[in-house]
């Protein structure tokens, strides 16, 4: 069912009060179509009486899956039970509940983590479960990929239209600041701002430095979604990527040069690297049209300034 039309339907995006599900709801907006939204205060997506409940009073024709239990390595690691229980719950209620009550199109999120460990880069779709997780977000990776096999099962067993995506690493407006749980980029924002604020003459960085990783502005990643809401209908999921990636030592340095942190770096080997590399492969997606607009530098910096708008100036 290509060529699916948003205009006047209502849309469900869960996870709208995160950072890749506020960035797809801020861009629905200009499809002429009805955007629900839902709260954690409002809605616990972990029941699914209460799921089941809210589905059947807002009556979504369809629905973006962005809610999930995510962090960094530190928070992946540290709680098992939450990153693989939880999103397994998430996902199981509101895909099952979109079954019964019939929502035309659904969109799942997965994470790049999905892919193994040592995966030939960059990752194409086919190398799903291919080899051994990397061990430090294996639990969150095995909720996405049976999201990935749940959108699947539905499509073959109900003819149910609903579709996976894989977004690299996401980065923007709304994220993650937090040290304890927040992924590489904001941390390393956080660091290199207070470090500048204080006048410390060198900022910390967690492993060697050498890892490669890729990453996507969160609004850039609104735009796929939404691009592959309306034109893309398959059993296999599809990657959502930047298309070039860099070293963290290369990241830290861009950080550190936007923020204006002039000191020197100091890389702690004892922290974990995580995977060797991720890049995705976005052969496909880029043929249906669609491509990553937003360089690292400038979303860096468009990044930086909503932070200290919103989250340095709030806790100073």
């Amino acid at each position: 069912m290509a060529n699916f039309r948003l205009r006047g339907k209502r849309v469900w995006v869960a996870g709208s009060t995160g950072m890749v599900g506020g960035a797809i709801a801020r861009r629905l907006q200009k499809e002429d179509c009805e955007v629900l939204t839902s709260t954690r205060a409002d809605l616990d997506l972990t029941r699914q009486g209460d799921v089941e409940s809210w589905m059947a009073g807002h009556k979504p024709q369809a629905v973006v899956l962005a809610a999930a239990v995510v962090g960094g390595i530190v928070a992946n690691d540290s709680n098992p039970v939450e990153f693989l229980t939880d999103n397994l719950q998430i996902q199981s209620n509101i895909l099952s509940t979109a079954h019964k009550i019939g929502v035309e199109k659904l969109l799942f999120l997965g994470s790049s983590c999905i892919y193994p460990r040592l995966a030939p880069q960059p990752l194409k779709e086919e190398y799903l479960l291919t080899g051994p997780l990397e061990p430090t977000n294996q639990w969150y990776a095995v909720a996405k990929i049976a999201g990935i096999k749940q959108c699947q099962a539905y499509r073959r067993e109900y003819g149910r239209d609903f579709i996976s995506c894989m977004p690299t690493n996401l980065y923007g407006p709304g994220d993650n600041f937090d040290l304890m749980s927040s992924h590489v980029l904001p941390a390393l924002m956080v660091k290199a701002h207070k470090a500048k604020m204080s006048g410390d003459p060198v900022l910390p960085v967690w492993g060697s430095g050498n890892p490669r990783r890729e990453f996507l502005y969160v609004e850039d990643a609104a735009e796929a979604c939404v691009h592959l809401l309306k034109t893309y209908s398959d059993d296999s999921h599809i990657n959502i990527g930047f298309g070039d990636d860099l070293t963290i030592r290369a990241l830290a340095e861009t950080v550190a040069e936007v923020v204006g942190f002039e000191g020197a770096l100091s890389f702690d080997a004892a922290k974990p690297d995580g995977t060797p590399r991720k890049l995705m492969d976005v052969t496909r997606i880029n043929a249906l049209g669609w491509k990553a607009t937003t360089s690292l530098r400038d979303g860096i910096a468009k990044t930086y300034a909503w932070y200290k708008a919103n989250v340095a100036g709030a806790r100073q």
